[in-house]
């Protein structure tokens, strides 16, 4: 893990950021990076979990505390080398002992490899429709996991038998040597070459997992959906990850969400986009509209001389926040259509209209005639 950028560079935001400025940073780097556009990059993938994995520290106000405080160390706790005292750059304080033993003539009994270890932490990713993501709802995934074994429970000897003790090293895992310098005894501790650094030896093997304590199995998890949320954005399930090792706790599950294209819709946040055509006489005169919605179709009167390109907002028509504050806006964005193939009839109708609009005529010859004057 020594390659592991800081968080903060990875989202590129200072370490002062609020959190809706880590929130925009994420969802604009997630979108750059997001594996369904970046089918031919396969740097994008990693560098999209990378992100998920910042921003679900620093999203996360414990976390983040723990992160300023410790680093890495304080939020991954197989980080530096397994579970000792977070926080010192990955230092454990096991490696004290080790230290003050190789001079002093003591030494640890304490190993690293049977202290507590995290699960490993899944990562899925999730596919919804635009409504699924603005309204809520519940999923089911499908995952592979290491499990603690229950025809053993764990503890990789048969059922009726249990793991003797290491002789050679007393069950510490660890084994001293000790050679003479001319500074005096000088110790170094290594792992167990008979129990492999467990401690235990099993004379007599789990059948189902083979002694190791653990089997991978298939679950399926149901996964809550809050409404509002956006493309990019994760949940995590705590503890439904692999299982921990020597009473360790499980690892997390890392649910990513991805969020189909609508055919009308579009979103900004909490906010919703349409495009809606109209005729050319509607905009003159105004008409009244069964406007689109996500919740459905509502009247909405188009004023007179709307002209095209125009934009009227609807209040509390978008999509709620994810927090569960309210809900943003419908930006409804009005196109005028030309009308194209005209009869005999509707085009002398037309110059008919020309005609008799002789002010609104007036001031475009008035203009077409200042533009001449400025390029004599």
């Amino acid at each position: 893990m020594a390659d592991k950028r800081d968080y903060y560079e990875v989202l590129g935001v200072g370490k002062n950021a609020s959190d809706d400025e880590i929130k925009k940073a994420h969802r604009k780097l997630a979108k750059k990076y997001h594996p369904d556009l970046n089918k031919d990059n396969p740097e994008a993938a990693e560098k999209f979990k990378e992100l998920n994995e910042a921003y679900e520290v620093l999203s996360d106000k414990e976390k983040k505390a723990k992160y300023d405080q410790f680093g890495f160390a304080g939020v991954d706790p197989n980080y530096g080398g397994g579970g000792g005292f977070g926080g010192f750059g990955g230092f454990d304080m096991g490696d004290l002992g080790d230290i003050f033993g190789s001079f002093f003539g003591g030494g640890s009994t304490r190993s690293r490899r049977n202290a507590p270890q995290r699960g490993e932490t899944l990562q899925q990713r999730v596919m919804l429709s635009f409504e699924e993501a603005a309204f809520g709802c519940e999923k089911e995934i499908t995952i592979g996991r290491v499990e603690t074994c229950e025809e053993c429970g764990g503890s990789g000897a048969a059922p009726g038998t249990s793991a003797d003790t290491c002789s050679t090293c007393r069950g510490t895992g660890t084994v001293t040597q000790t050679q003479r310098t001319p500074l005096g005894m000088f110790q170094t501790q290594s792992a167990c070459p008979n129990c492999r650094g467990t401690g235990k030896i099993i004379k007599t093997p789990c059948k189902k997992c083979g002694g190791k304590g653990k089997v991978r199995n298939s679950r399926t998890l149901k996964v809550k959906i809050p409404a509002g949320i956006d493309d990019g954005q994760s949940i995590q399930l705590r503890g439904q990850g692999g299982a921990g090792s020597n009473g360790g706790p499980a690892g997390d599950v890392i649910v990513t969400i991805g969020i189909r294209p609508h055919p009308l819709f579009t979103r900004e946040g909490s906010d919703v986009l349409c495009e809606i055509p109209i005729s050319f006489t509607q905009a003159a005169l105004g008409v009244t509209l069964q406007v689109p919605t996500i919740d459905g179709k509502i009247e909405y009167q188009v004023p007179e001389g709307t002209q095209t390109g125009t934009v009227f907002r609807m209040r509390g028509k978008g999509i709620q926040n994810v927090n569960g504050r309210g809900r943003g806006d419908q930006f409804v964005r009005v196109n005028i259509e030309v009308p194209r193939n005209l009869s005999q009839k509707q085009k002398e109708l037309l110059r008919e209209f020309e005609d008799s609009s002789n002010a609104n005529h007036t001031a475009r010859q008035g203009f077409w005639e200042k533009v001449k004057n400025a390029f004599k």
